[in-house]
């Protein structure tokens, strides 16, 4: 049995009872909704074609829809880049603007994240043009220049609530990761790690091993074995190249705001929603969120 979820972003309630009775009226199944305005489901949709009619109904709104497997929705893992996924910038973009090499640097991110480039090769090259760069000037960086993503703590703080173990892990670097995943609530963070000299400058080198794609991988599988737990427990989210197999891999994998070859290639993905969206996929409604 499915369920056909409907998403809208909470600064931009788009979904009104009108819009799903239209929807319902060619779909079938039940109506329930999660949160007003802002995400409903359609259970057991009885048109095979659910999805792509409702896709098609929906096409000038600003409202995500997705097809999901209602049996085993609630997942006890989450494994989630950080990003313009968890935060809203490219953290090493934004150490060149501190530099005044921002252009520079992110034409390779840009590159390296749409599967252009290799993604080690891609960040040993970036990480040198920083070289010199003052550990102070990164935490300021760090503190004035980095937001976080709206709906991440509600995602990360309600799956906890409700048994699940959450980790950042991130092509990124530990000052930002470390930082960001006690600030948001994770349980644990997995990040490359910057090499600074003997008067905390940045070498331009990073400390191996590198994280990669592989690593995320290996990170989704290592935590289902210690977890004892099966691969449909899982949902990861990402949003550039090296988050791919990740998605692919793990039991829900949503692709937000992502990449166009990503966005294609992803199981799941979403263009308008903020991250409480992985919440209203998970069947959570808006009275269960941990704020």
């Amino acid at each position: 049995m499915s369920v056909l979820c409907l998403i809208a972003n909470p600064n931009d309630p788009a979904l009104s009872p009108e819009l799903i009775a239209k929807i319902h009226k060619t779909t079938g199944g039940e109506i329930n909704w999660l949160a007003q305005k802002i995400a409903c489901e359609i259970i057991a949709p009885n048109n095979s074609d659910a999805l792509s009619i409702t896709k098609e109904i929906l096409r000038e709104y600003p409202i995500d829809v997705v097809l999901i497997p209602r049996e085993n929705r609630r997942k006890k893992l989450l494994l989630a880049d950080m990003d313009s996924t968890m935060i809203e910038q490219e953290c090493i973009d934004e150490l060149a603007d501190a530099l005044g090499i921002k252009e520079k640097i992110a034409k390779i991110t840009e590159l390296s994240m749409n599967g252009k480039l290799d993604f080690e090769q891609a960040l040993i090259t970036r990480v040198a043009l920083l070289k010199g760069l003052d550990l102070e000037i990164v935490k300021q960086v760090r503190r004035e220049r980095i937001s976080i993503t709206p709906g991440g703590r509600v995602l990360v703080q309600t799956m906890k609530e409700y048994g699940a173990y959450c980790e950042l892990v991130s092509g990124g670097f530990t000052i930002f990761a470390d930082y960001f995943a006690k600030r948001i609530g994770f349980n644990n963070a997995t990040a490359n790690q910057l090499e600074f000299d003997e008067n905390n400058q940045l070498t331009g080198k990073v400390i191996p091993p590198i994280i990669d794609a592989n690593s995320k991988v290996n990170r989704l599988e290592t935590l289902i074995g210690e977890l004892d737990i099966s691969l449909t427990a899982t949902i990861a989210v990402g949003d550039g190249a090296n988050d791919l197999p990740m998605l692919k891999l793990a039991g829900m994998g949503v692709a937000l705001h992502a990449k166009p070859m990503v966005a294609k290639a992803a199981p799941y993905c979403l263009k308008h929603c903020d991250l409480s969206a992985l919440l209203y996929m998970q069947g959570f409604n808006e009275e269960q969120f941990i704020r």
